[in-house]
């Protein structure tokens, strides 16, 4: 939301019948796939099949604790304790707006006649209810991802029959309405082609084999193999200088090594006549304290 709430926003968008109807048609029928419903996070090991339909008698539950012995039973209550344990505090200024926890989605529970079943479920954590005449894209797929896990009654499931009908039998419910086609029976495109009939058809380019190899292009100023490729005489002038270079290492070398035995020479005389001054002056001090003794 990048502007204040004002009143002439335009908060609503205009969606098609058929394009809402489409989606709801799509989030059922990835109820039905367990990899779906997996994918959302709901926790399915313990349920014996997707989509679950129950007995009419889960229309009559009234008390929370059987509700909860029903999903025990069925083995989507580790979905519920999923649900109860993801509850958290809501990061940011959605705490001030009266949204101050978090928690993930858990079944929906579709039903044809309400005989109770919305007051015994509704306290559990994460479960949503539904009724079949009006089913809800946004609990169908929260989030817009598909696979919610659903739970239905054997009378809910039976009315989609009636409700939707199918890709021959039009709707009771919805004028004029048919289920939309499979645009494809097959939808693993990797498969289609690499098929035996796909890949022996006469009409198909045969596959290229010859496969042109880049070579990688050198600096000649900084690859010497690349410098000589191009100048020949280039390995000539490479060795005369790294000989040049050589010869005058050795020269600094023998300028240096005489430059220390020179100097040695100089510290060396320097020190004898440093202890031949010193000797003479020790001399000299004896013959001036006998004078002065004697006089």
């Amino acid at each position: 939301m990048f502007a204040p709430t004002k009143t002439w926003r335009k908060w609503h968008r205009k969606i098609n019948t058929n394009q809402k109807r489409f989606a709801v048609a799509s989030a059922l029928a990835a109820s039905a796939l367990p990899a779906l419903v997996m994918a959302r996070g709901h926790k399915i090991n313990a349920t014996p099949e997707i989509p679950l339909v129950v007995e009419d008698a889960l229309e009559s539950i009234k008390l929370t604790k059987d509700a909860i012995k029903f999903l025990k039973a069925v083995g989507a209550y580790d979905d519920v304790e999923k649900c109860k344990n993801s509850k958290k505090l809501r990061a940011g200024k959605g705490k001030l707006r009266d949204r101050r926890h978090t928690m993930r989605r858990g079944p929906l529970i579709i039903f044809a006649e309400d005989q109770g079943v919305s007051r015994a479920f509704r306290n559990l954590p994460g479960v949503e209810i539904a009724s079949v005449d009006s089913l809800n894209l946004l609990q169908l797929a929260p989030g817009g991802h598909l696979g919610r896990f659903c739970i239905w009654s054997k009378a809910a499931f039976e009315k989609m029959a009636d409700i939707y009908g199918s890709t021959k039998r039009v709707s009771k419910a919805k004028k004029g309405y048919y289920l939309p086609y499979n645009i494809m029976k097959n939808s693993d495109i990797t498969r289609i082609i690499n098929s035996n009939e796909i890949q022996s058809h006469p009409k198909l380019r045969a596959p290229v084999k010859a496969s042109t190899k880049v070579l990688r292009k050198k600096n000649p100023l900084k690859n010497l193999g690349a410098m000589i490729r191009l100048n020949p005489y280039a390995l000539t002038m490479r060795r005369t200088e790294l000989l040049a270079q050589e010869k005058r290492a050795q020269q600094k070398a023998a300028i240096l090594e005489a430059k220390r035995k020179n100097l040695e020479v100089k510290q060396t005389k320097a020190a004898t006549a440093k202890a031949a001054a010193k000797k003479a002056h020790s001399k000299a001090h004896k013959v001036n304290g006998a004078r002065l003794i004697s006089e």
